[in-house]
């Protein structure tokens, strides 16, 4: 009986140390950081002189949207875009087409909406009475599918001699409207008098 009893002192002891180890093997032992470059914010693809196309249910061409350079991020599925160059093609009512530019855009994963950045402008052809307009911001929120766009920062149109300023403003493309939404204050020329009206 001496010899089982001063036998299973070491054993129980040994049991034990083996035990911990492996239990601070586990409890102190860190995931293999994942090294395949899925989820850091690196461009996948660069592409240069790209040009997106979409059409109407109908084939015919609705907008275009160019630039400079493409570079697409997995992580996100985002694209940022240089210089881009975003055309919706005028309508068969007889409406001009109207652009938008900017030095820097940010294009969402589904394609639906992009984000403008720097010298911000939007440029409609004159057409019929209307004469050429010109809106320039820092920033402007497009949705090209739906002909919309919008801005919360300082904006400046100009169409002819007349001009608007203000914060803020949304447009529709379809129905060639430019709303500001605060602080709005301007010149307009009168088409009658050949005067001015502020």
């Amino acid at each position: 009986m001496k010899h089982w009893g001063s036998a299973l002192f070491p054993l129980s002891l040994l049991l034990v140390l083996t035990l911990l180890t492996f239990w601070l093997r586990y409890a102190t032992e860190l995931d293999e950081p994942n090294r395949d470059g899925k989820y850091r914010h690196d461009p996948d693809y660069i592409l240069s002189d790209i040009v997106l196309r979409k059409l109407d249910q109908n084939g015919r061409l609705k907008y275009t949207l160019r630039a400079a350079d493409a570079r697409h991020y997995p992580d996100d599925d985002t694209t940022d875009l240089s210089h881009p160059h975003l055309t919706h093609v005028g309508g068969e009512d007889g409406k001009p087409p109207v652009t938008i530019t900017a030095e820097r855009g940010h294009l969402s994963h589904d394609n639906e909406q992009v984000d403008l950045y720097d010298n911000v402008r939007i440029h409609r052809s004159s057409f019929g009475k209307y004469e050429e307009l010109i809106a320039t911001m820092n920033t402007l929120t497009a949705f090209p599918d739906e002909e919309t766009a919008f801005t919360r920062s300082p904006v400046l149109i100009t169409q002819g001699k007349s001009w608007v300023k203000g914060v803020g403003m949304r447009v529709n493309h379809r129905a060639q409207t430019y709303v500001i939404e605060s602080r709005a204050a301007g010149s307009l020329e009168s088409k009658h008098t050949g005067k001015r009206k502020s």
